[in-house]
């Protein structure tokens, strides 16, 4: 509805669609030109980077804690978000369908307004959709507890600043790199969102904010975007 979407937010949007054309992404998530020999293997994924505003006009992300059944990440924080699946017209798809099978999140409610840059982890092709979720209270979560074991959310810009975060140095192959380590408290439970699904929050959080990290990220090397 019109008078949930502040003008800050709506902004936000505009600013965030034209992000695919000013950086020259090459792999869009509605670009179907070579589809059917990218989207029919088992190496590629999308999540769902899911933004919406509180009382506060503070833009938040929602995020999930994967169940401790499930046989990869267990028991981790995620961005809803999984596997391409035969019948998956593209990558947003890919995001929004997923998000609605974990967390009960209507697509409807979703605008979906820019696709990142890929990230690649354990040979997995990772593809950050970025959407609005206009009307929070139209969101009824529905947790699918065999793949999610709770949901909540945390600031976006927290992923930009050095409270609350820790940091730890590895070295693969003569490449030295570093793993961030963000801890968020709700009301229930303390998170900590780290390694992958941090690095995808403090890039989304340095377009959407327009500035870098308070901190150096030092993403390792094998992150990097892929190119297939």
């Amino acid at each position: 509805m019109a008078y949930n979407r502040s003008e800050r937010l709506m902004k936000l949007s505009e600013r965030l669609r034209l992000y695919n054309q000013n950086s020259k992404i090459e792999e869009l998530g509605t670009d179907n030109s070579n589809s059917n020999s990218i989207r029919s293997k088992s190496n590629r994924a999308a999540v769902l980077v899911c933004l919406f505003e509180d009382p506060q006009e503070n833009l938040r992300v929602i995020l999930t804690k994967r169940a401790s059944t499930l046989s990869s990440y267990s028991g981790e924080v995620a961005l809803p978000g999984g596997k391409v699946e035969e019948g998956d017209a593209d990558d947003i798809e890919t995001a929004l369908r997923e998000a609605e099978e974990e967390i009960g999140l209507d697509r409807s409610l979703v605008d979906v307004v820019t696709v990142l840059e890929s990230f690649t982890a354990k040979g997995i092709t990772v593809i950050p959709v970025v959407g609005i979720l206009w009307d929070r209270s139209a969101f009824n979560p529905l947790i699918n507890a065999a793949e999610v074991a709770s949901i909540f959310d945390a600031p976006l810009e927290m992923f930009l600043k050095d409270e609350n975060r820790r940091e730890q140095e590895f070295e693969h192959m003569g490449d030295k790199y570093v793993i961030h380590f963000f801890d968020h408290q709700t009301e229930n439970e303390k998170y900590i969102i780290w390694a992958f699904t941090a690095a995808i929050l403090i890039k989304a959080a340095s377009i959407v904010y327009q500035r870098p990290p308070d901190f150096q990220e030092r993403r390792p090397r094998f992150w990097n975007r892929s190119r297939q």
